[in-house]
C-alpha cells in the first residue's frame, strides 16, 4: 500500500445532485453539508457556478454558500466552467474554486461549449486571476478515462492537458472517470504517469462506478500515489450532459474498503451511513450505496444467533 492515509473529498451535494430529478432546497442542502462535515469530511464540493437554465439544481449557488457554517471545519469548494462562474463563486467566498477541463472535443463541446484545448486556456485564465485574487482553485481533467461521444482517450493526450494545467498553479490536479469507463490497470498507469510528469502536484480521483468498477479504480489509484479520492454519500452523482454517467463512488463503501484495509482517513463511517439515510428519505428513492443495505463487518455479527446444538 503506497499510502496509509488519504483525505477524501464529498462531492454529493454539487455531481451527487446536479442530475436529480427533484430538486432539493436551500435548507437541505445546507443540512446535507453540515452533515458531512459532522461525519469529519474536510473537503465538500458544495456547489456549482454554472448556468441555472442548464443546471437549475444549482441555481441556488449564492444562496447556499451564504447559508453555511463559517466554523473553519471544512474547505468549500464551488465548481466554475468559465470566468463569469469564477467571479460568482470569488463573490460567493468559497474557499475552493474547482474548475474543470475536457479531454476530448466532443464532450467538452456538450459540457462547456467549447473545444478540449479552449477549455484548458480558460483554466488558465481563472487560474491566473485566482492566484491575484489570493483564491484557492484546482483543476479537474474530465473524460480522462473515456469520452461517451469519442470512446478511448489516448493517456498522451491527458498527459499533455496536466502539464499545461499545472501552468496555472492549481493546488491539485484531479484525473476524473466522468463515465464510469475505467479500469483498475488504465486507472494506475495514467495516476502514475501523471505523477511522473508533474511529481510535485498532488493528484485527486474522481471515478464513477457506472460500470461497477469504481471500487476497484479507487484501490489502484491509492496503490499508484494518488493523495484525494472523491466520493459521494450514498453513491449518488451523475453527470447530465453525459449519457449513462451514473453514480458516484459510494462513500460508505469506500470508506468502509479503506477501514478495512487500515488506510486512514478522519471520517466517521457510520455518520457517513445516516447520512446517506438522511438523502435517501429527501429523494424519495433507494440510493446505490451497498453498506447502508449490508451494514459494517463486525458489527453485523451482534445480529447473528447462535445454532442449538444437536
Amino acid at each position: 500500500m503506497a499510502s496509509k492515509r488519504i483525505t477524501l473529498v464529498e462531492v454529493g451535494p454539487r455531481d451527487g445532485i446536479q442530475a436529480e430529478p427533484k430538486i432539493l432546497s436551500t435548507a437541505e442542502k445546507v443540512e446535507f453539508i453540515t452533515r458531512v462535515m459532522d461525519a469529519g469530511v474536510k473537503r465538500i464540493e458544495v456547489t456549482s457556478f454554472v448556468n441555472p437554465k442548464r443546471v437549475p439544481q444549482m441555481a441556488d449557488a449564492e444562496a447556499v454558500m451564504a447559508a453555511l457554517p463559517r466554523d473553519g471545519r471544512a474547505s468549500y469548494i464551488g465548481l466554475v466552467l468559465n470566468v463569469k462562474g469564477y467571479e460568482r463563486a470569488r463573490d460567493a467566498k468559497v474557499d475552493e474554486v474547482g474548475y474543470a477541463v475536457v479531454a476530448s472535443n466532443s464532450f467538452a463541446l456538450k459540457n462547456q461549449g467549447m473545444m478540449s484545448d479552449d477549455t484548458v486556456s480558460a483554466w488558465l485564465e481563472v487560474g491566473e486571476q485566482a492566484r491575484k485574487d489570493g483564491v484557492k482553485a484546482n483543476v479537474t481533467i474530465g473524460a480522462a478515462f473515456g469520452c461517451p461521444f469519442e470512446g478511448e482517450v489516448p493517456p498522451e493526450r491527458v498527459v499533455e492537458i496536466a502539464k499545461r494545467c499545472a501552468q496555472g498553479g492549481p493546488t491539485d490536479l484531479a484525473l476524473a472517470d466522468t463515465i464510469g469507463c475505467a479500469d483498475p490497470r488504465r486507472v494506475s498507469e495514467l495516476v502514475s504517469r501523471v505523477k511522473d510528469a508533474l511529481p510535485d502536484m498532488p493528484i485527486r480521483v474522481h471515478l464513477h462506478n457506472t460500470r461497477n468498477t469504481g471500487l476497484a479504480n479507487a484501490y489502484a489509484a491509492i496503490e499508484a500515489g494518488a493523495d484525494f479520492l472523491d466520493a459521494s454519500t450514498g453513491g449518488i452523482g451523475g453527470c447530465p450532459f453525459a449519457p449513462r454517467a451514473t453514480g458516484n463512488i459510494p462513500m460508505e463503501d469506500l470508506l468502509y474498503m479503506l477501514n478495512r484495509m487500515g488506510v486512514e482517513t478522519g471520517v466517521d463511517l457510520k455518520q457517513v451511513i445516516a447520512n446517506a439515510q438522511w438523502v435517501e428519505e429527501r429523494l424519495g428513492k433507494p440510493l446505490p450505496a451497498m453498506l447502508g443495505k449490508a451494514g459494517i463487518f463486525p458489527d453485523v455479527a451482534r445480529g447473528v444467533v447462535t445454532p442449538q446444538a444437536a
